[in-house]
């Protein structure tokens, strides 16, 4: 069955359901209401179908389904703000990647809705660094099993520049690489256009240094990256200490520059050995400011979202994500 019939189905079998419930309603408990988050045309036929794997699975686990199609970047973020005030839903299950789950909570943290619908991820993008972060299946019928649990914990968010963010953010050779990635090779390559990416920057980077101050201390490095969670690109670890239910951040300072500092500190991540490796720190924090070339990338969630100079702020603000 394709996505469009599937959303013609979930459409008339929520319409027979809903009557029958009405009937019944003294007796029956509620129904979890989902909204579906996907990008119709960008996945391939394998994330379609593993799309339409997961709406069977909350439909079977007694989910009520509506899919919300989206076409452009921002669209995750509007659509999930819109769900937010509707106050319809009990949940948004975000069908992509990380960079799609992040609007979305950007999305909902700027709703202005007295209650927020939980954020639960079905890991269908490249790096799904959440997936690895809480212990989600990727397996699409059992990631739609545990949203329907709707088991949540409550997430503080963090700004870049104003936009709300979940894992992490940062300037220099990692955001760089982020913004030289075409979309289209990315859906294609998969990660190995990240290392091809990183291999043209090595030639391109200018390995300047990166001013910053961290709570109001200075400190300077050749590139950084401010994360909320423990792992960075995948299932590789980044920051042990950090938890995305703390309201702090880590901030992992690069300190070694130029080309060498790059190699080292890749195999370093590779092999399980990134927080031991010469010339790298990490600061807890809650605001971090960046200076270096004025409109240089800023990246957040595996997405380009800004430019230098950067300000990164824990907020007050909280989602309630879904986790097993």
């Amino acid at each position: 069955m394709t996505v469009a019939s599937q959303v013609v189905y979930i459409s008339m079998t929520d319409a027979v359901a809903s009557t029958r419930t009405r009937d019944v309603s003294a007796i029956a408990p509620r129904r979890p209401r989902f909204a579906v988050i996907f990008n119709p045309v960008a996945g391939s036929p394998k994330r379609r179908r593993a799309l339409a794997r997961a709406v069977r699975a909350l439909r079977t686990s007694g989910c009520r389904v509506k899919l919300r199609a989206t076409n452009a970047a921002g669209d995750a973020a509007r659509s999930a703000a819109t769900i937010a005030r509707a106050g319809t839903f009990d949940a948004i299950l975000v069908a992509g990647g990380d960079g799609t789950l992040s609007e979305a909570a950007h999305g909902l943290a700027t709703a202005g809705a007295a209650r927020l619908p939980a954020l639960a991820f079905l890991p269908l993008g490249t790096a799904n660094v959440m997936a690895h972060e809480i212990g989600l299946p990727t397996d699409p019928a059992r990631a739609a099993s545990v949203a329907a649990r709707l088991r949540t914990i409550e997430v503080p968010l963090a700004q870049a520049n104003g936009r709300h963010f979940l894992l992490m953010a940062g300037a220099g050779f990692d955001a760089h690489v982020v913004r030289g990635v075409d979309p289209s090779v990315k859906r294609n390559w998969g990660k190995l256009a990240y290392v091809a990416g990183m291999v043209r920057q090595l030639g391109r980077f200018p390995f300047r240094p990166y001013r910053m101050t961290i709570d109001g201390v200075a400190h300077e490095a050749a590139s950084v990256v401010v994360s909320r969670g423990r792992h960075y690109g995948g299932r590789f670890v980044l920051a042990p200490s950090a938890d995305l239910r703390a309201p702090t951040m880590q901030v992992c300072l690069f300190r070694t520059g130029g080309r060498g500092g790059v190699l080292l500190y890749a195999i370093a991540l590779g092999l399980g050995l990134l927080p031991r490796a010469p010339g790298f720190e990490i600061v807890t924090g809650r605001r971090v400011t960046v200076a270096g070339s004025d409109g240089e990338p800023v990246q957040a969630d595996g997405d380009s979202i800004a430019t230098l100079p950067l300000e990164i702020a824990m907020t007050e603000r909280t989602i309630r994500l879904v986790v097993p």
